[in-house]
Parts: C-alpha cells; sequence; structure tokens
C-alpha cells in the first residue's frame, strides 16, 4: 500500500481553500472518496450546494457559526474546540479505515494555532500519515513540523486584493 501523501494550501493569498476543492474534485472525477472537514466555518458559503452535490465527495462542519476567534467567548472556544475533535476524530478514523481516498481539512492552521483542536492528536495523525489516503490541510501560517512533514506545500501569495481598498468580500468570488 502506497502511503500517504500530505499537501498543504498555505499563505496570506486568497484561494487556500479553493485550491483543496479543485483537488476534492479531480480526485473524485477518477473516482476517489473524498471527505471534507472545514473548520472554523459555519456561515453559508457558495460552494457548499455544488461540493455537496458531487457523488464521493462528503463535507462536514460544525452546525453553529461561532464567528472570528477573536470575538469568542470562552464557552464558545470550548464549544467550538469540542466540535472540531469530533469532526477529526471521524475523519482520522475513516483514513485509518480506508474508507476515504483523502482528507481535506480546511482552515487546519488557523484552528491548530488558535488552540480550537487536540493538538496533540493532530500532530500525531499527521506525522504518522496512516493508511493510504491523501491528506490536505489548509490555512495560514502551518506549524513548521507540518511543513517538514508535508510532501507538497503550496503557499499562496497576495499580491494584490479589493479588500485593502475598501471593497467587501463578495459572493459567489470570496464566498
Amino acid at each position: 500500500m502506497e502511503k500517504a501523501r500530505i499537501h498543504i494550501y498555505c499563505g496570506d493569498g486568497k484561494g487556500k481553500t479553493t485550491a483543496a476543492l479543485g483537488l476534492a474534485v479531480r480526485a473524485a472525477g477518477a473516482g476517489m472518496r473524498v471527505h471534507i472537514i472545514q473548520l472554523l466555518k459555519g456561515s453559508d458559503t457558495s460552494e457548499l450546494s455544488v461540493i455537496r452535490s458531487i457523488p464521493g465527495i462528503t463535507l462536514e462542519r460544525c452546525d453553529r457559526n461561532y464567528g472570528f476567534v477573536w470575538n469568542m467567548t470562552d464557552e464558545d472556544k470550548r464549544g467550538i474546540t469540542e466540535c472540531h475533535n469530533a469532526l477529526l476524530e471521524k475523519g482520522y478514523s475513516m483514513v485509518r479505515s480506508g474508507e476515504v481516498d483523502m482528507l481535506i481539512i480546511d482552515e487546519f492552521n488557523a484552528a491548530y494555532r488558535s488552540g480550537l483542536l487536540d493538538r496533540a492528536a493532530a500532530e500525531e495523525f499527521l506525522t504518522e500519515k496512516p493508511g493510504s489516503a491523501e491528506l490536505v490541510i489548509t490555512g495560514r501560517e502551518p506549524a513548521q513540523m507540518f511543513v517538514d512533514s508535508a510532501d507538497y506545500v503550496s503557499e499562496i501569495k497576495c499580491v494584490k486584493h479589493p479588500y485593502t481598498r475598501g471593497i467587501n468580500a463578495r459572493r459567489g468570488i470570496e464566498y
């Protein structure tokens, strides 16, 4: 059995989640089973209905929008951490059992950095590279240990973005 490969989409530019979802579509098109876990995201985004309609792709996230980390109460942080840990444990189990061929953990780096998941379990899973499933994580500023363990690291750099000129996010483009 071929070992898992780890992909990281990181950087300060727009498109990390989009790149990971594009990889999910490619994998599903090749007959692979893909499971996506979205951390730190609870509001509706435009890609959800399409992604969920593609055979071979499943997606899970917390059933509540907790908002931005810097606005969370201690109770919110406990709640989102509990949710994240349950989602991640299910994803880890799916990989170990061979139930999926690819596991994407969107916004993993931010949740890890913010301490909103079981860091020891995440470290063990990602350095262990269990099974043969491709593992994909997204988000800014990945921990060096994950970069060192990764096989692919793509940094998306922001050169220019309308937000810096006061232009708000647009449905279908930024969310």
